[in-house]
């Protein structure tokens, strides 16, 4: 009875496997499916919002049999195409840049400090005031604050024992 039992276990390992490899195919098709029918539909609904240069060419246009690629510009669903890549890498740029401009604040929520709430208000700050406070925000969040801590106190530390022997010299003189 164990040996059976023993047999069953890897071989369900192994339908589960498969099972699972093949459900993640499947969704990973299914999501590029998806995405290249946006595009393609995006791309119809937005070319249908206009004509690029209408409907009939002049002859000069077609100039030692090289009209391919005029005709494709003069498609309105390549134009679509090329307005709504546009548009995507225009969006995604704007999205890095939000990204870049934000690093601050996930810098300072990474490190779990008790200042990200200020390095975000400074970050807006120097989003719709002035700029100095977005670079005081990043030199907030990427600043080690224990060794900064720890050098002040050092500091003071040394300090305190120069002054301490200088005072009791002073007393004694008098």
């Amino acid at each position: 009875m164990s040996e059976s039992a023993t047999q069953n276990i890897p071989q369900k390992k192994v339908g589960n496997r498969f099972i699972r490899v093949t459900k993640n195919i499947l969704i990973f098709l299914i999501k590029w499916i998806v995405y290249i029918g946006a595009l393609v539909g995006s791309s119809l609904l937005l070319s249908k919002l206009s004509t690029i240069h209408g409907k009939d060419l002049p002859d000069e246009y077609f100039l030692n049999g090289y009209p391919t690629i005029l005709k494709l510009l003069d498609s309105e669903v390549f134009m679509g195409f090329v307005f709504f890549v546009t548009l995507a890498i225009v969006v995604y740029v704007v999205y890095l840049l939000w990204q870049l401009h934000e690093v601050a604040v996930h810098k300072a929520h990474a490190m779990s400090s008790a200042h990200t709430q200020i390095v975000f208000a400074l970050s807006l700050c120097g989003l719709f005031i002035d700029k100095t406070w977005w670079v005081l925000a990043i030199l907030i969040a990427f600043t080690r604050w224990d060794i900064v801590s720890n050098s002040v106190s050092n500091i003071i530390r040394k300090g305190m024992a120069v002054t301490v022997p200088n005072q009791q010299k002073a007393k004694i003189e008098e």
